[in-house]
């Protein structure tokens, strides 16, 4: 009996030792704890940063509202993230039929005005403010655009008091007067509603044959170009329009005029870093939201594609090389040196494979729709993959975005203090020349 005991006892206290030890090592759970959600795995990253929900098809408000863009390019069809790849121009002082059908029908991004389009301020008001009317049902505001250099390259009406060249402002050496006159055409042209403007300049002029840059250019000397350009850049800036450096990689040393023909350039990769480069490199450092791409061929680089659908310059020199993350656009490639060479179409679709965002065709219909019709091809083939088109488009509704752009209509700069600025200006830097 007392054996039976024993061993009885020495049973009990066992099990209640296992009992306890695997009640101590088990995992504890809080009675409420909620299961882990599902699809919690990788954390996709959006083009260009921030947080994805493309993945989960879902996305909190805290997400959406730090990411405006984001949440806007997931609400666009694909026709319409297309359009934002287009930028083009329309005939007259008015907007026509065809204008109405480039933003009710292809959603194109934006408009490029030149001289033709504009002929006194009142006339240019108004014809901006239609088409941002004409824009209203549209889910992303234009890009309304211009060349506006100083100089012999203006847009402007003729109400407005003339600017002087690029060599002329770098001849003074004044980053005053280049930011001053930054902020005047800044104003003059955020007083239109415009709100894109192809300047500053940042060729080198290298090369005293050069046909089609000379005084647009700030001078022969890397630092002067770089300095001049900046203070410009700045003030343009600063009024809320957003300035484009140009013509990457630099159309300082060439003697033909990419508008008739197609320039090339023999400078090797250590020669441009060495001169043309230096102005764009400062210029990112900057903070420059835009570069153009010239249309240039550079065989030294890439023998086959010109610089503006050239991945050897726009991925590997810009991208990649001096770290540029904003919208790269093309120059016009209605130009002489795209249309007596290359297939329009074919052409925009490589400057979108090859990094670009932006595709600018300034004139002829015909060409317009060619690109629009190649775009959306590539689109539909897979050869501009979904997951490109999104990246190339973030980045486009990223730089709206930041600039704050709406189709709210404008009511017309304030021409008397803007001449009357010009006039201070001109003066306080001792300016008698304009060219």
């Amino acid at each position: 009996m007392f054996m039976k005991q024993g061993i009885r006892s020495v049973f009990i206290a066992v099990m209640i030792f296992v009992l306890a030890f695997t009640g101590a090592c088990a995992p504890k759970q809080a009675p409420n704890a909620e299961r882990p959600p599902e699809n919690s795995g990788t954390d996709v990253r959006p083009p260009g940063g921030g947080s994805n929900s493309a993945g989960s098809g879902k996305s909190s408000s805290s997400e959406e509202e730090a990411d405006p863009a984001r949440r806007k390019l997931e609400q666009l069809s694909t026709a319409e993230k297309i359009g934002q790849l287009v930028l083009v121009g329309v005939e007259g002082t008015e907007p026509d039929d065809t204008a109405r059908r480039f933003i009710e029908s292809y959603h194109v991004g934006g408009f490029i005005f030149y001289k033709n389009n504009i002929d006194n301020a009142k006339q240019a008001v108004g014809f901006l403010n239609k088409l941002k009317a004409m824009n209203e049902g549209n889910q992303v505001p234009l890009l309304l655009s211009v060349d506006e250099e100083g100089g012999r390259v203006t847009r402007m009406p003729q109400e407005f008091q003339a600017l002087p060249s690029a060599r002329v402002i770098g001849d003074a050496g004044s980053t005053g007067l280049a930011s001053g006159l930054g902020g005047v055409i800044g104003r003059e042209l955020s007083g239109f509603g415009l709100n894109m403007d192809f300047a500053p300049v940042l060729d080198i002029n290298s090369n005293p044959d050069n046909p089609v840059i000379g005084n647009r250019s700030f001078g022969s000397e890397a630092g002067i170009v770089s300095e001049m350009g900046l203070a410009m850049l700045q003030g343009i800036r600063q009024e809320g329009v957003i300035p484009v450096v140009k013509h990457f990689p630099g159309h300082g040393d060439t003697s033909v005029d990419s508008h008739l023909g197609l320039p090339v350039v023999e400078h090797e990769l250590e020669r441009l870093r060495q001169l043309e480069l230096i102005p764009f490199a400062r210029a990112i450092e900057d903070g420059a939201d835009v570069v153009m791409v010239a249309h240039l061929l550079m065989p030294k680089l890439d023998p086959e594609q010109p610089a503006s659908f050239s991945k050897a310059v726009i991925t590997d020199v810009l991208r990649g090389e001096l770290g540029f993350e904003g919208v790269v656009i093309t120059d016009d490639m209605t130009m002489g040196a795209i249309v007596k060479h290359y297939d329009i179409g074919e052409a925009a679709v490589k400057f979108i494979q090859a990094g670009g965002n932006i595709v600018m065709v300034g004139h002829q219909r015909e060409r317009q729709l060619a690109v629009i019709d190649a775009l959306t091809a590539a689109v539909n083939k897979g050869e501009i993959p979904a997951e490109m088109l999104d990246e190339r488009v973030y980045s486009i509704l990223k730089l709206k975005e930041k600039y704050g752009l709406r189709d709210e209509p404008a009511a017309g700069p304030d021409i008397k203090a803007i001449n009357q600025e010009i006039t201070d200006l001109l003066k306080e830097h001792n300016i008698k020349k304009l060219k």
